[in-house]
């Protein structure tokens, strides 16, 4: 491989983690049991592990959505107003399996602690509420569209793109 390959995967390697670390909320698909789809977002944060952890009210659609199959589609998209072109617009899509965690747990209370911190003290008034549910958002599977004939598949392992 030659030397400017390498700095090119780099560069799209550093975009791709970019682009989600400048995101404060992620977008969500998810499906009901009636296989009817849902669209909505989440404030969220990632571990370590590169778990996304979102703090949701069972009242949401989505919630229900994700507590029955377990599954859900998670998307970071560039904005429009720094976009050249909207048919190729920067993006990560993460398919993901869905777990609830449970409030007596260490990391339910780690997870609420790093959200107040984000988020501020919208997430303790959240907390004492009895319909908010912590679900954390394992990825399995995910790419990196970078524009035009410029799609990776994402290493989950290491958190970098496979090049072909």
């Amino acid at each position: 491989m030659s030397k400017i390959d390498e700095l090119k995967q780099h560069e799209y390697t550093q975009n791709y983690r970019l682009l989600i670390q400048q995101q404060k909320t992620l977008l969500i698909s998810s499906v009901s049991a009636a296989v009817e789809p849902e669209c909505s977002y989440a404030p969220y944060v990632r571990d370590c592990e590169g778990v996304f952890y979102i703090f949701v009210s069972e009242l949401a659609v989505h919630t229900k959505n994700m507590l029955q199959n377990r599954k859900a589609s998670v998307l970071f998209i560039q904005a429009e107003s720094d976009t050249e072109n909207l048919f190729a617009r920067e993006r990560v899509v993460i398919n993901c399996v869905v777990s609830e965690i449970q409030k007596d747990g260490t990391c339910f209370d780690e997870q609420i602690q790093f959200l107040k911190q984000k988020f501020g003290e919208t997430v303790s008034l959240l907390s004492s509420l009895p319909d908010f549910h912590l679900l954390a958002l394992t990825p399995v599977e995910g790419k990196y569209i970078a524009g035009f004939g410029q799609a990776f598949k994402i290493n989950l392992q290491d958190d970098s793109l496979k090049f072909s």
